[in-house]
């Protein structure tokens, strides 16, 4: 009786079959329910489909298969069954085409909303921690159906700007924290910890239940449709409390709303305190206060996650998977889908987490530098610079540099642009928090931006934002500062390594093997020269007068017209010294470029050509269409937010007006998609600063003696010949370039002028004035502006008392053959000595160190 009971229950329980797909249609008495089994079994068991993932291997499923054809042997459904199976079977169809691949992440100071309708938010580091947002490109290449543009929105708390792409205008108010899920974006207020959530594309604003839009929340984790958070201030110090948890419901007119949940109510975990939560697709995960790690909702029970016992810093969620750094050794541990996190690393210590549809990424503890894992194409990750912080989308990730705060984004596919291109905008570190910094953390000093008003980037004056301190740096860098209570680590270029500290980073030779091939290299110099020598006076015995006249006189002028005035320097001997001097005539009217041109020519302003980086940006290698190599300088985001359109046009007629040999010349601008792109003349041979302390090729006292006349005739041409007069209020030796004939140019002179409103304009020229003299200091010893390893550190400090003790020649460069004559050498010293006089009054213009350097050149002739 009972064997018969049982088949009569099998009867009522069939499997139709598909190639790719099964339906487990269960009948009971007196209701029909559906119990839907959905796998997809792909021919290769290690790939994942784009739209469904299961955690279940293809040959379990063909096994299942399997044991239901020897029960089900010979066995037609009736007709009224097919028919149900086929329609339910299509409509399982129609939804796996529907199906959009999400990934979640955990709350931030920059958070991104997922799917066709995703977006990207931070907050802002204007210290008001307002939010920006930006959408999908026009054209993206992981979502053909995107309509949202690549406009980036500025929210503000008191600004009459709206989102625009909303039924109803509304703004977004300044937010301690953001969370993203699919289509939607959800935050904790900075003023009153309530949540407030909004989607940029779908409209409705109600994504908060009534039952709990007052209450306040310390954290919040948004999943593919639902959010929870935990009850508590958000700047209280207490950090643990209970959960609730809301749906997102999205109507078929692409209408967002809230609803209290039923799927993620459990009574278990309502009376559990948690401290971090993160949410995914149908399931979230949270630390307790107990320790440990618990998970619930409909689909947690796939993750596995049971009897964690461990603590978590950081969590975060992918499409069916969770990953955390644990407490104790920082390292990542998974759970869920195995494919969206193969390739986690072991051994590496992190100290944040994101996570796309199937793949994560995580802020290395060590250098700060980012490592993903999962399906990810790892070429695409950047190189060579750290993040503070992390989000992703479906398929791209952004982060905020730390070296200078702006936004940065890359594809999970390295042959694919981005979904979106972030603005340059200044963004948050990090979330502020009222607790003082752990062991470990740095305070992030908000003046390190450089805004006279910013004092910190929280809207209180009681919160800070603290980050993890960072140890190492990355390839090509040395660390030459530890991280403080109130700054983190300062990596150097290897370039500027000058002891035995950072050889072995670096990969440099002791000084004795360096002194060895100096000597070879020496040694070929010398005969290079002494056979140039024969050949020239060869040249000289046998070639006819005549012939050379003409050259000569070419030789003349191009010095005249470089270097000295036609009355005041003897051109042949200036031909002897400066055998290979020529003239690059100066560009005419200021060209303008589209920015398509200039990214293809920088291949898309990728860091391996980028030349340097300055105050205002970034300087990029650039070959153009036509072969010409110039400089782009790529204005960042605190250059574009303090400086308004009419200023930055205003300069650029100044600066297309500037004209000289001794200057690096503009030769165009773009302004187009709110970018702000100059384009300088290409300087081959880098750097002053290179050459006297980056290990490039030395300079002999001739060459010294032309680009200190050379620098200053630029730096004269700035403060008495344009109009109005430009003060640099930068000169430095990394500001001074040389161009392919070695001639000396200024740069860095932009976006510097001077107005009618300086109350004293002759004493920013002095400054000028003083850091030449500082320059000259360099050029004559080979010693760097500040050097620790020396006492006392200021080269000032230390070069003027012994010239002032007429002891100039114990500050020469011993590094570089002294000339027979050195007196030119002295002369340059007291040059120096006068130009750095405490004193503004004494110090002398930029004019009379012209005259002084011409004296000193035609004096150099006998070196």
């Amino acid at each position: 009786m009972k064997n018969q009971q049982n088949r009569g229950e099998k009867e009522k329980t069939k499997k139709w079959r598909h190639p790719r797909y099964f339906i487990v249609i269960r009948h009971q008495p007196h209701q029909l329910s559906l119990s839907l089994s959905f796998f997809y079994c792909s021919l290769q068991p290690q790939t994942t489909h784009p739209f469904i993932s299961t955690s279940i291997p293809c040959q379990q499923t063909r096994r299942a298969e399997n044991e239901e054809e020897e029960d089900d042997n010979n066995q037609d459904p009736p007709p009224a069954m097919k028919i149900l199976r086929t329609t339910v079977f299509l409509l399982l169809l129609l939804l796996a085409s529907a199906i959009s691949t999400s990934g979640f992440g955990s709350m931030g100071p920059i958070s991104a909303a997922f799917g066709d309708d995703g977006f990207f938010c931070a907050i802002d580091a204007s210290g008001k921690q307002e939010v920006i947002c930006w959408s999908k490109n026009n054209s993206s290449p992981s979502s053909s159906t995107s309509t949202s543009t690549s406009t980036t929105i500025t929210t503000t708390s008191s600004a009459s700007t709206s989102l625009s792409s909303m039924d109803t205008p509304s703004q977004v108010p300044p937010m301690a924290a953001l969370s993203g899920g699919e289509g939607f974006l959800c935050g904790i207020l900075a003023n009153t910890s309530q949540v407030f959530c909004w989607s940029l594309v779908a409209s409705g604003m109600d994504l908060v239940p009534s039952d709990y839009k007052t209450t306040a929340y310390s954290y919040i984790a948004s999943g593919r449709n639902h959010v929870c958070g935990i009850r508590g201030a958000y700047y209280s110090d207490h950090g643990y409390g209970t959960v609730d948890c809301w749906e997102i419901v999205k109507s078929s007119n692409n209408t967002l709303s809230s609803k209290q949940s039923t799927l993620f109510y459990n009574e278990t975990i309502n009376n559990l305190a948690f401290k971090k939560i993160v949410s995914g697709e149908g399931f979230s995960c949270g630390g307790i206060r107990e320790g440990g790690l618990v998970c619930w909702g409909p689909n947690s029970d796939s993750l596995g996650v049971s009897n964690v016992s461990k603590s978590f810093s950081v969590l975060a969620s992918a499409k069916g998977s969770i990953c955390g750094i644990l407490d104790s050794s920082r390292e990542v541990k998974c759970w869920g889908d195995s494919d969206s996190f193969s390739g986690c690393p072991i051994g590496v210590h992190f100290i944040s987490l994101t996570a796309g549809a199937y793949h994560f990424c995580g802020i290395r503890e060590d250098d700060h530098g980012v490592e993903c894992w999962g399906s990810f194409n790892f070429s695409s990750v950047p190189k060579h610079s750290g993040f503070m912080a992390l989000a992703s989308s479906d398929f791209t990730t952004c982060g905020i540099r730390e070296d200078d705060l702006v936004l940065d984004c890359w594809s999970r596919n390295a042959t694919l642009q981005p979904d979106y291109n972030p603005p340059l905008e200044l963004c948050s570190p990090g979330l502020c928090r009222p607790t003082s910094c752990l062991e470990g953390e740095f305070a992030f000093n908000a003046s390190n931006l450089n805004e006279p008003d910013l004092t910190s980037l929280c809207v209180r004056k009681d919160l800070q934002i603290c980050s993890p301190c960072a140890s190492n740096c990355s390839a090509g860098f040395f660390l030459s500062s530890p991280c403080t209570t109130n700054a983190d680590r300062i990596c150097t270029g290897c370039s500027l390594c000058q002891n035995s500290s950072c050889w072995d980073v670096c990969g440099l030779q002791p000084s004795s093997q360096k002194n060895w091939h100096h000597m070879i290299r020496l040694a070929i110099i010398v005969a290079s020269c002494v056979s140039c020598f024969l050949l020239i006076l060869l040249s000289w015995c046998f070639l006819p007068r005549m012939f050379a006249t003409k050259p000569e006189e070419g030789t003349k002028k191009q010095f005249k017209s470089c270097i000295g005035k036609p009355d005041q320097l003897d051109g042949e001997a200036t031909a002897d010294l400066f055998p290979s001097v020529s003239v690059t005539s100066c560009p005419g009217t200021a060209q303008i470029f589209r920015l398509t041109e200039l990214k293809d020519a920088t291949n898309g302003f990728k860091e391996f050509n980028e030349l340097g980086r300055g105050s205002y940006g970034f300087v990029y290698k650039a070959v153009l269409a036509d072969g010409r190599q110039v400089a782009v300088k790529r204005a960042n985001a605190a250059t574009i937010i303090h400086t308004n359109s009419r200023d930055f046009e205003m300069e650029l007629e100044i600066l297309c007006n500037v004209r000289h040999c001794n200057i690096v010349n503009l030769l165009g601008y773009c302004s187009e998609m709110g970018e702000r792109l100059l384009i300088y003349e290409y300087m081959p041979h880098g750097t002053l600063h290179d050459h006297l302390h980056g290990g490039l090729s030395p300079l002999s006292w001739s060459l010294r003696l032309k680009i200190s006349l050379q620098a200053a005739r630029g730096l004269e041409y700035l403060h008495k010949e344009v109009e109005p007069p430009i003060v640099h209020r930068d000169v430095k030796t990394s500001n001074i370039l040389l161009d392919s004939d070695w001639g000396a140019r200024i740069a860095d002179f932009g976006l510097f002028t001077s107005s009618e409103k300086d109350l004293d304009l002759s004493g920013d020229m002095k400054s000028d004035v003083y850091r030449f003299g500082i320059v000259l200091l360099e050029i004559l010893s080979g010693r760097k502006a500040y050097d620790r390893d020396y006492t006392p550190a200021s080269i000032v400090d230390w070069a003027v008392p012994l010239i002032k003790q007429g002891k100039a020649a114990a500050i020469i460069d011993c590094y570089v053959a002294l000339p027979r004559n050195v007196e030119p050498l002295l002369k340059l010293a007291d040059i120096a000595e006068l130009a750095v006089r405490e004193d503004p009054s004494e110090r002398p213009t930029m004019s009379d160190i012209v005259i002084l350097l011409q004296q000193i050149v035609k004096d150099g002739l006998l070196l």
